[in-house]
């Protein structure tokens, strides 16, 4: 039996994931979006089957307003919600996308009750912790991607320091989706090499700062809108090691209970990713300055969480 996808929202964000993982060919898609949206999950459906015809993929993809369509789906990509706008409180987003999220979820439950959820919406860590309280799903199957694209950025940004391949980069990123992030130096290489032996610190520092503000430098370049082909990019490769349970370690966003010192709180640690989604999270040694700023960033995602209502 094929593997069956849905990814809920049909913006940028949940269209490119799908024409990324149509292109891998190892499930079946379906592209929900709300009734009020009438044909455009349809057309982009549409859109990307002819466009197998040129590249060559035969995925069979389902554009819809009707959850029951989504029914049985292994693995649920949500990515539904709204952007947090010029005015906009904190608190506004997390309402509105509060409701959004509590609405998806259950009906998600209902027509997939033994799928991996894959949360995209933002504030990201804020919105999967409430997709786990609302689904009632074990915390394996419920994660939120924000650290496979926040490393990403990193690899991008040393591999440009250093004109080199970004194959041979593992960029290790910790925490929050955005300022709270932690990107951690130390444990990034080249080659195995870590790169505090490969570059001044003044460069490392500039680095980690760029992979921080990754997102907001490029709502700045495009002016209105946010990225989205490296976003899509993400959630395809988090996909596909479930799909395959490739057992990768991957930084996602996972429900902590004791590891790093953090309970009762989704925060962006490795994991080991596979058929059961989070299978295991993996900890490593931090230093005291390090331990200081995840904890930093717990606050700061806790912050978010109490504006949850």
């Amino acid at each position: 039996m094929s593997n069956k996808i849905t990814i809920v929202g049909a913006g940028n964000v949940g269209a490119t994931t799908a024409q990324w993982l149509a292109m891998r060919e190892i499930g079946d898609l379906v592209l929900v979006d709300v009734p009020q949206t009438e044909g455009m999950p349809a057309g982009k459906a549409l859109d990307l089957i002819q466009a197998g015809a040129v590249v060559g993929y035969t995925t069979r993809i389902t554009g819809t307003t009707s959850y029951d369509d989504t029914a049985d789906s292994d693995v649920v990509v949500i990515t539904a919600g709204v952007a947090r706008k010029p005015g906009m409180s904190r608190e506004d987003l997390v309402g509105i996308n509060q409701q959004i999220i509590t609405d998806v979820v259950t009906k998600v439950k209902a027509t997939s009750p033994n799928a991996v959820l894959i949360i995209v919406t933002n504030p990201l860590d804020t919105m999967a912790y409430l997709a786990r309280k609302v689904s009632g799903f074990p915390r394996e199957r419920v994660v939120g991607q924000s650290g496979v694209l926040d490393s990403a950025r990193m690899r991008t940004f040393i591999g440009i320091e250093l004109n080199v391949s970004v194959e041979h980069i593992c960029a290790f990123v910790l925490g929050g989706h955005g300022d709270e992030m932690i990107p951690v130096p130390r444990y990034s290489t080249v080659g195995g090499i870590p790169i505090t032996e490969l570059m001044p610190a003044d460069r490392i520092a500039a680095i980690v700062e760029r992979t921080r503000k990754g997102g907001g430098e490029i709502v700045d370049l495009l002016k209105t809108g946010s990225a989205y082909y490296a976003p899509g990019a993400a959630v395809a490769h988090m996909v596909e090691t479930i799909l395959k349970d490739e057992k990768r370690i991957l930084p996602c966003s996972a429900y902590l209970q004791g590891e790093y010192g953090l309970n009762d709180i989704y925060f962006g640690v490795p994991v080991k990713l596979g058929r059961g989604g989070a299978e295991q999270i993996i900890e490593v040694e931090l230093t005291r300055a390090e331990q200081g700023a995840l904890e930093e960033s717990a606050d700061l995602i806790r912050s978010t969480m109490a504006a949850l209502r």
